[in-house]
């Protein structure tokens, strides 16, 4: 899959822009602040219906304007389709497919795309919902009905909360909770779901992240990945990391977590067990990445993670290799990891790069090079004219 064509209006600082993109390697050559990286964001946002740089959508439409449309053309062979999305600063956005209305959250079934940018660190060295989210949108891209159920998840989870609060302000106890119970009931239903298919989806990218590495780092850290989960006594977000219950059906433990934690629930109003309080914990050299790795090792991991997640989209995706975009990485990088991320990616159907200076970029990706300035598209560089 590739993307042919990209349009954008009022999207970060592009009043309008049009870019056309190939097969292979594509360079954004700008300097900081031009609108390189909102190029790649743009994109991004077509497959995760998100930003990698901001939680919501309001930064993402230009100053004075009330929405900003993405517009993109997609090739998989002889197929081609066109995605739109509409994204308002306020109210629901829209999308369309072949230029008919769908719901926005369809967008990912028709677009794959991989994104590493500098703001993954976060996944290694940031809170617990930083690795959640990482684990969660390459699930909801690999199975999308999964989107419903963490959406649904969420909404009980919040009507749950709300009623802690509300019972722990009226002092409610014992009997006076059986509406507790029945959101107990819908909570284990969706919260087991969605910790199974996380410890599924984490087993799979287990070897390819193991390989991504070795390749990256030019060395065997032994690289490991697993959940702290609440559910087995874990709380990674009050910071207790390591589990005590033996293992046996997640539905069965959530809900004797529950049952354990009421009192603590009731007294702080708060859902304290479930997927929402889970942690993806990461080792290098047997070691807890995060506060032990250094800064390459670090960014080995960050970036096996998102290698590994698009070797997993490529081998079971309907619409081949997904779009693989590095945004501000090779700066980051010594020669030795440029030349190995390049030799990488360099097999995947269309690789997007964004670079603050050209010579950054390894050669081999430097086939068709857009140079950026101000929000403007100043040109496009074929190889063979440079």
């Amino acid at each position: 899959m590739i993307i042919e064509q990209l349009s954008l209006v009022d999207f970060r600082n592009y009043a309008a822009a049009d870019v056309a993109l190939v097969a292979g390697p594509n360079v954004f050559i700008g300097s900081n602040g031009q609108g390189k990286t909102n190029l790649a964001e743009a994109i991004g946002y077509l497959a995760t219906l998100g930003s990698h740089r901001v939680s919501g959508d309001a930064p993402l439409v230009r100053r004075g304007a009330d929405a900003a449309i993405v517009r993109a053309r997609l090739a998989h062979g002889e197929r081609h389709m066109l995605l739109e999305v509409q994204v308002n600063r306020q109210g629901s956005n829209k999308a369309r497919v072949g230029g008919a209305p769908v719901k926005p959250a369809q967008l990912p079934r028709y677009a794959h795309v991989v994104l590493f940018a500098p703001e993954d660190l976060q996944i290694v060295r940031g809170d617990p919902s930083s690795r959640r989210r990482f684990i969660d949108q390459l699930l909801t891209q690999r199975i999308p009905r999964m989107a419903g159920v963490l959406g649904d998840y969420d909404r009980v989870l919040r009507q749950r909360n709300a009623l802690l609060k509300s019972a722990r302000a009226r002092g409610i106890r014992g009997e006076g909770l059986k509406t507790l119970d029945v959101w107990d009931e819908k909570l284990v239903g969706l919260g087991a779901a969605v910790i199974d298919a996380r410890s599924e989806l984490t087993e799979e990218l287990a070897a390819p992240m193991a390989d991504a590495y070795a390749a990256i780092a030019g060395a065997d850290h032994a690289p490991e990945l697993g959940w702290a989960l609440s559910v087995r006594g874990a709380d990674p977000e009050d910071g207790a990391d390591e589990g005590t219950v033996d293992a046996g059906d997640t539905a069965e433990l959530f809900r004797a977590a529950l049952a354990a934690r009421r009192s603590a629930e009731l007294d702080r109003g708060l859902t304290l067990v479930g997927p929402h309080r889970d942690d993806l914990v990461l080792h290098v050299r047997g070691l807890p990445v995060k506060g032990y790795a250094s800064h390459g090792e670090s960014w080995s991991v960050a970036l096996s993670l998102r290698l590994a997640s698009a070797e997993l989209l490529r081998a079971d995706s309907p619409l081949g290799d997904p779009i693989v975009i590095l945004d501000d990485v090779f700066a980051e990088l010594d020669v030795q990891r440029r030349a190995r991320l390049a030799e990488l990616v360099g097999g995947y159907e269309q690789v997007i790069v964004t670079a603050a200076v050209e010579p950054d970029v390894p050669e081999a990706l430097r086939a068709h090079v857009v140079r950026v300035e101000a929000g403007t598209i100043l040109g496009i560089e074929p190889a063979d004219e440079r």
